[in-house]
């Protein structure tokens, strides 16, 4: 039997498309030998999630995103994501689905499973979603605190620009150094001081505390009791002599205590002074003589 050419040409363009067909599923992901299970989830916003895309369960990748449609049958409600798993796996109740935003853009999807071992989710119900504050949500949310600490920045550098172009500064910092090198001398002088000088000190005062010694064992050896009796002794005459002096019982108390003979001593003294007055002024009165032997009368 003779094959037309027309037929081997059909037959080999059907080969073909089957053959291109394996290709583009298998590049996509898609695993056309094993049976799989089908869910679909509900995305308020799909965040660039790709068809193809791998479907991690914990961090493990255990089917692909098999299709991604819009619900035009309720605008506004998101997107329907339809993704494929292994045939048999497991998916228990409390399972959500997250998606992760990558750092360099794209986007995948994890099923975070839950922990019930009684109830399960069938092929073909829908997995709910939950919104997740990935990293690059968590960036934008850090982009107005950024936005604050770069102004509060900028603020610093201008007053760190205006105070470090003060002259003022210039002449602080010219003083810091000089007074620098004058604390450099100081530290010099006291190195100076305590190498050289006060081992000399230290000597004198070795040398004074020596002589305190020998004036404390002087002092032991001296009769302290006797001097200081005799001291009793002195102070007893000074208080005696006081109590005299302050009696009208003897001549030197009677003239330091008698008011009347200090006021006839007075008295006497200035009569005495008023005779010497009267005698320089008038001392014919009591002094007479005369040249030729002749008295003269004596005139009232």
């Amino acid at each position: 039997m003779t094959i037309s050419r027309e037929v081997k040409i059909g037959v080999t363009g059907i080969i073909a498309l089957i053959v291109l067909f394996v290709i583009i599923n298998f590049l996509q992901g898609a695993q056309l030998f094993t049976t799989q299970d089908t869910y679909y989830i509900n995305f308020r916003n799909a965040k660039a999630l790709a068809k193809s895309s791998p479907v991690y369960a914990d961090g493990y990748n255990v089917g692909i995103v098999s299709n991604i449609r819009y619900d035009y049958e309720h605008p506004g409600k998101g997107v329907i994501v339809e993704i494929t798993v292994e045939h048999g796996m497991r998916v228990p109740a409390g399972t959500v689905a997250v998606l992760d935003e990558a750092m360099l853009g794209g986007c995948t999807l994890n099923l975070m499973m839950g922990n019930n071992p009684m109830e399960r989710f069938s092929p073909g119900d829908t997995i709910p979603s939950q919104a997740n504050n990935g990293l690059m949500a968590r960036a934008g949310e850090l982009i107005p605190k950024l936005d604050q600490t770069l102004a509060k920045v900028d603020t610093l550098l201008t007053t760190l620009n205006t105070v470090v172009g003060d002259s003022n500064i210039q002449a602080i910092l010219v003083n810091a150094k000089q007074l620098t090198a004058s604390l450099g001398t100081t530290s010099r002088d006291l190195n100076h001081l305590l190498e050289k000088d006060l081992p000399q000190l230290t000597q004198t005062f070795n040398r004074a505390g020596e002589n305190v010694v020998a004036l404390t064992d002087s002092l032991k050896q001296l009769n302290l009791s006797a001097t200081l009796a005799k001291v009793d002794n002195v102070m007893g005459k000074v208080q005696q002599m006081t109590a005299q002096l302050n009696s009208k019982d003897n001549n030197i108390g009677l003239l330091l205590n008698d008011t009347a003979l200090y006021g006839n001593l007075n008295r006497t003294s200035l009569g005495a002074a008023n005779l010497l007055e009267d005698l320089k002024a008038n001392p014919k009165r009591y002094v007479h003589f005369s040249l030729f032997g002749k008295k003269d009368k004596k005139q009232d």
